[in-house]
């Protein structure tokens, strides 16, 4: 039963905005996070230029570039959910002039035939889509979400394997869990379907062995353990490609292809009948009328501060992304740095915990509750971070800080039991806030990132005087003298240096969020995400003790 149903839409208080979009702070902030906006889509347009470039070869051979196989297989007009679209930015070169974002990997939830699929596929256009680290990372991210929410995952395949120029045997060992994942999806219910567009040799072949369904296309699939050099130098058998593992031989002779297309559209096209034929939706929610927010998103550019010192109250952000800009503020006189407050996104009812301050005693145990709120009612909790963690100091120890932060830790933890958990990092993201604001490794649905946001372990300056008191009191204990201008030297290299890793772009190349967003997009993001939750909840999988074997 969707808990959300028999919710009034008009349960909740309207918000009061003391906003003000044209003041000369809001309007400030609203450039930066544009120049901010502007400089993550020239990354991602970097990535498809690249791809691009391959064209001509693509078409002399009859081919669709990566990019148009997804638009094409995608229903026209739906949305479409970009997942790690930076991944491996300034992994593959220190100089990010030429950094090229994504990963080599193509990923994405969207609508096939009516079904909500999601979407992997190598992107060829870029290195004969030779696999990077990132891409594996993201093929692998992407399969989780599937699993977790019942997702059909379709995998557009053509790669040349490993990027052996840049091997890593950790990439190797690690590059296991693509094959795992692919078994864990078929044996759980979820159909796994494969579109061999291209190559796929030695560990790539067995991404087809591993589906449940395989369309080919003639002339242009290739699916073998090891091709016709390998072949020679290992055993002296002498075959060509097609013998050893094209189309034609797979889908009438050793049984690996289900269906044969004539070309990449064709593939498409049989791809679309196939999901269509899943029955997937049969438990579908009819859709439902709901009150777009009576603020404006636009205003969630300038709300921000690249500043993070400056405080914004979350309630702004909330009120432009919900319901009919309405909200319930829970607790509002207690632990009020600490914001708990519920609403509705597209009809779906949810919990909001969001920071003005830091996370104090009060606010630990307000959001704890309201954690376990939330699981009652079974409603989904979103996170939207702007912590600079939890309060310290004498009165907050005393107070038990430790005892009543880990409590709210503990909750977030065993929250998922229960409740989908998203978190959107607005803001800072610092210390054990992004703990216990649900952060990357307590394994929220999805986390996204504005691209002002950033996250480290504690500011650059304040890391920085944190050295710089630690060496002058040893320095003071062997009676020497400290060297200012040293000293100097150091607080710039700290300062730099967690500046770089905190900065929004750094930490999405890095794989620790589930993509960038732009502020504005929030509420659209959110509503996609909550609806493929409520579908995962709703639907009722046939798992096997298996996955579909290869007959």
């Amino acid at each position: 039963m969707n808990p959300n149903a028999n919710v009034n839409a008009n349960a909740f208080p309207q918000f009061e905005s003391r906003w003000n979009p044209n003041s000369p702070a809001a309007l400030q902030r609203r450039e930066a996070m544009l120049a901010r906006i502007d400089d993550w889509r020239a990354l991602e347009e970097r990535a498809a230029k690249a791809s691009g470039r391959s064209l001509p070869v693509f078409e002399k051979r009859g081919q669709l570039l990566p990019r148009q196989r997804v638009a094409l297989l995608l229903d026209s007009g739906t949305p479409w959910l970009s997942l790690s679209s930076m991944a491996g930015y300034g992994l593959d070169t220190d100089d990010l002039t030429q950094s090229i974002p994504g990963g080599s990997v193509i990923a994405g939830i969207g609508f096939v035939s009516g079904v909500r699929c999601m979407i992997v596929a190598n992107d060829s256009g870029i290195d004969a889509g030779a696999l990077l680290q990132a891409g594996g990372e993201k093929t692998r991210r992407a399969q989780e979400i599937a699993l977790q929410n019942k997702l059909p995952f379709l995998y557009l395949v053509e790669s040349a394997g490993a990027n052996l120029m840049r091997y890593r045997v950790e990439g190797f060992v690690r590059g296991g869990g693509l094959f795992r994942n692919l078994a864990r999806l078929s044996a759980a219910g979820i159909p796994v379907i494969t579109i061999q567009h291209g190559s796929g040799t030695a560990g790539g072949a067995y991404m087809p062995g591993l589906s449940d369904l395989v369309i080919m296309v003639r002339g242009r699939s290739r699916a073998f353990l090891a091709g016709p050099p390998l072949l020679k130098a290992a055993t002296g058998e002498i075959a060509n490609e097609e013998e050893l593992g094209g189309a034609e031989m797979h889908t009438s002779v050793s049984g690996l292809g289900e269906y044969l297309a004539e070309d990449d559209r064709d593939a498409i096209r049989i791809a679309r009948s196939v999901v269509s034929g899943l029955a997937w939706n049969r438990d579908e929610v009819p859709a439902k009328t709901v009150n777009a927010p009576t603020l404006s998103a636009d205003d969630l550019l300038g709300l921000l501060s690249n500043d993070l010192r400056q405080p914004v109250d979350m309630r702004e952000v909330i009120a432009r992304i919900v319901d009919g800009s309405q909200l319930l503020d829970f607790k509002p006189l207690y632990g009020a740095a600490t914001l708990c407050a519920q609403g509705q996104i597209d009809g779906h009812t949810v919990g909001f915990i969001s920071n003005n301050g830091p996370i104090d005693v009060a606010g630990a145990n307000k959001a704890t509750h309201f954690i376990q709120w939330m699981c009652k009612l079974g409603q989904p909790i979103i996170y939207l971070q702007n912590t600079t963690g939890y309060m310290v100091g004498k009165d907050s120890e005393q107070a038990g800080m430790i005892k009543h932060g880990s409590k709210m830790i503990q909750a977030v933890t065993n929250a998922s039991a229960f409740v989908p958990q998203i978190t959107i990092q607005c803001g800072a993201s610092f210390g054990a806030g992004n703990y216990g604001m649900c952060g990357r490794a307590f394994e929220p649905r999805f986390l996204f990132q504005w691209p002002n946001a950033r996250t480290a372990v504690m500011g650059g300056e304040q890391a920085a005087k944190t050295m710089q008191i630690v060496a002058e009191a040893a320095m003071a204990r062997k009676g020497i003298e400290p060297d200012r201008e040293a000293m100097q030297r150091q607080t710039d290299r700290i300062v730099s240096e967690f500046d770089r890793q905190a900065d929004a772009f750094y930490t999405s190349g890095h794989m620790l969020d589930d993509g960038l967003i732009d502020p504005r997009d929030t509420r659209s993001v959110l509503a996609q995400c909550l609806a493929i939750c409520a579908d995962a909840r709703r639907r009722e999988l046939q798992p096997l003790q298996f996955g579909v074997p290869r007959m």
